[in-house]
């Protein structure tokens, strides 16, 4: 019979501890509905920058356009607004709500100025994509050098 070791995968068990503790808590909570309050929650976002352009992109579902606030300051970026809680119906058993609402404040540090009066932002599908078009001296500039 061959010796053979197997190798110990520590990830391996710690997914199986996180698996074991999130049965333990179902099974306890599990009886009773979890409501999350209201309160504060921050949208994830992707920030990407082009030559012209810097490109920032939100998750924000279950909002309208007119519910967004955006402000633009230098190289700094505020999105605000409130998503409100849908009225909870009287005889529904509820077995869990992980969906967050109130209000949300995210203000990003943009890693150059902007030029605010030209920024755009179009929001489909739960998505605001906002477009901060960099300001003509923050572009970068090709230049061609005479060899003489």
């Amino acid at each position: 019979m061959p010796n053979s070791l197997a190798k110990w995968d520590p990830f391996k068990e710690l997914s199986s501890l996180r698996e074991d503790m999130e049965r333990l808590f179902d099974s306890f909570f599990g009886r009773f509905p979890v409501v999350r309050g209201e309160g504060v929650w921050t949208p994830v976002v992707d920030i990407e920058e082009t030559d012209d352009d810097i490109i920032v992109t939100a998750e924000i579902p279950g909002l309208n356009k007119d519910e967004i606030k955006i402000t633009s300051t230098g190289n700094t970026l505020t999105i605000s607004g409130e998503r409100k809680r849908e009225k909870e119906e009287k005889g529904k058993t509820y077995h869990r709500i992980e969906r967050s609402y109130g209000k949300f404040v995210r203000t990003i540090s943009l890693p150059v100025e902007v030029d605010p009066d030209r920024t755009k932002a179009t929001y489909k599908d739960g998505l605001l994509k906002i477009v901060l078009p960099k300001p003509e001296s923050k572009r970068p500039k090709e230049i061609t050098i005479d060899v003489k």
